[in-house]
């Protein structure tokens, strides 16, 4: 009865051992998996980073030109004011020609 016992515990020891190395397996499997997803997540960390910094200076770009924009705006304007006191000017100075 002894032996049969120590029989016993033996095999079951073995029995827990294997168990304990697929456990540490699946860990293992599941830790690489983890360290991939984490070198993952770093990389599209610095692209997020990346696109918010570009985004920043597209937005000041945009800003800028917007400004350019209204300068020629209202540079056209008077541009068009001087050329409509010109013609007044030209056609003042044409009529008294005309009238003589």
């Amino acid at each position: 009865g002894h032996e049969q016992l120590l029989k016993m515990m033996e095999e079951r020891m073995m029995d827990v051992e294997q168990k304990l190395r697929l456990v540490k397996r699946l860990l293992q499997d599941k830790v690489n998996q983890l360290k991939e997803q984490l070198s993952k997540n770093t990389k599209a960390d610095a692209m997020v980073k990346d696109l918010y910094v570009e985004n920043a200076q597209l937005l000041k770009a945009l800003e800028m030109t917007e400004q350019r924009q209204k300068t020629a705006e209202r540079k056209n304007y008077l541009l068009e004011e001087k050329i409509a006191n010109l013609n007044r000017i030209v056609k003042n100075l044409a009529s008294p020609s005309l009238k003589s």
